[in-house]
């Protein structure tokens, strides 16, 4: 009998853990379906409706509007319903007989003049949700920009190791041609065993290059929010494309784009209200208030009502609004001081991603240039092993020197890419 329970029990967690798991990929396969080609566009829409800190700063950017809506509260007028019973036995030497109480009340409160308070409130949370939405504007910027890397990460990767696939092949072709030279007394046994060597090093290197690009996969997942995608192929968009731009535009769009830029101009707008609100604690405020009430010890209960004005006036705090508005104005100068330092740094970061941009805008050509002499040396290496007068190191350092060429070709696309994505990052441009 207590075998069975045991085999149910763990019946059971079996089929609670499935269930846990199950939407979990599920999910993923709904967004990504197997096989499924992918380009930049698609994974950055992915990433938007994915990744955890998007769903954060959306969440946190509506808590911010909420407080817009809490400090337009006292616009409107507070009604209260109270009722209550109690019961009583007075202490007397005569009368010993308990006493019921029933009380019910409805009052209205209503600010009538609070000399701005409530209205400077407003505008200080309105700012506050500006800089919020900036800042949800800032994390979108960011995913972005980490998609782009991870998905031209994949990219350079996969071209990489495609170089390495044609090298074991380059290396695999030249171990069979010397095996036939050997075999027809025209090489040495040497020449076999180098051009071995030096596929077993093409075949290392393949199995990096392999490597490489599954990890570069699994940052694209990550960078995407979908860590258990299913397989799928990205378009290969390397390709070169001239950025035409100058430096002062750029940094003028920076300026006017940058979404933390914003964030902090909010803030400080907003830290300079917050001034005068400090101020308003210098004034009074003028509420109204009316209640109607219902007392007594049986029903039918009493009935009454009121109402009035109430001027409150402050006469004396112990400095407290003094330092309020000390510690406002403090908060607003350290606010104004952050903003300079983003406009450097801001400028700094635009700076760089072009000079990075116009750097691998001169390699490009170069580099190709240099792909293609390093493919007529293999073959003219090729060539001279073949007729019997070139050595199997030419034959090597040509392939060699070819795979760099390719490499460093793919690179220079690679920190185009790369270059261009953090220039736009730089200038607030999605």
């Amino acid at each position: 009998m207590r075998k069975a329970i045991f085999i149910i029990v763990l019946l059971l967690l079996v089929l609670l853990v499935e269930s846990s798991l199950r939407p979990y990929n599920a999910g993923a396969e709904e967004v990504i379906k197997k096989s499924e080609v992918l380009n930049i566009g698609r994974c950055v829409e992915i990433a938007l409706k994915k990744q955890p800190n998007i769903i954060a700063a959306a969440n946190t950017l509506k808590a911010s509007q909420s407080k817009v809506g809490q400090a337009s509260a006292n616009y409107y007028p507070q009604v209260d319903l109270t009722s209550g019973y109690s019961r009583e036995n007075p202490v007397s030497r005569t009368n010993h007989n308990s006493v019921n109480d029933y009380s019910g009340s409805v009052t209205l409160k209503q600010n009538i003049y609070d000399f701005g308070k409530t209205s400077t409130q407003v505008d200080i949370q309105s700012l506050n949700a500006d800089s919020s939405k900036a800042d949800m504007d800032n994390v979108t910027a960011q995913i972005i920009l980490n998609v782009k890397q991870a998905y031209y990460g994949a990219l350079q990767a996969r071209r990489t190791r495609e170089v390495a696939y044609e090298t074991v092949k380059q290396f695999q072709s030249h171990l069979e041609q010397a095996k036939g030279f050997y075999e027809a007394g025209t090489k040495p046994k040497i020449d076999v065993t180098k051009a071995e060597v030096d596929l077993s090093n093409a075949r290392l290197n393949l199995i990096k290059a392999e490597n490489a690009l599954r990890v570069t996969k699994v940052i694209l997942d990550n960078a995407m929010g979908v860590p258990s995608a299913p397989e799928y192929v990205i378009e290969d968009n390397l390709s070169y494309q001239k950025y035409n731009i100058v430096l002062k535009d750029a940094v003028d769009k920076a300026y006017q784009n940058r979404p933390d830029l914003k964030s902090t101009i909010a803030k400080k707008n907003a830290a300079g209200s917050s001034i005068e609100l400090a101020k308003k604690g210098y004034y009074p405020t003028l509420t109204g208030n009316a209640s109607y009430n219902r007392t007594g010890e049986r029903f039918p209960l009493g009935e009454g009502w009121e109402a009035g004005v109430t001027l409150s006036f402050p006469i004396f705090s112990g400095f407290l609004t003094k330092h309020q508005v000390e510690e406002s104005e403090a908060n607003l100068n350290v606010l104004k001081a952050n903003e300079e330092l983003l406009r450097q740094n801001i400028f700094l970061e635009v700076q760089q991603a072009y000079l990075n941009l116009k750097e691998a805008e001169e390699r490009i050509p170069a580099a190709e240039l240099v792909v293609k002499q390093a493919q007529e040396n293999l073959e003219l290496a090729n060539g001279r092993y073949a007729a019997g007068i070139g050595s199997p190191i030419e034959v090597t350092d040509a392939q060699v020197g070819l795979t760099n060429a390719k490499a460093s070709y793919i690179q220079a696309l690679y920190d185009h890419k790369i270059a261009l994505t953090n220039l736009e990052k730089a200038m607030g441009v999605r």
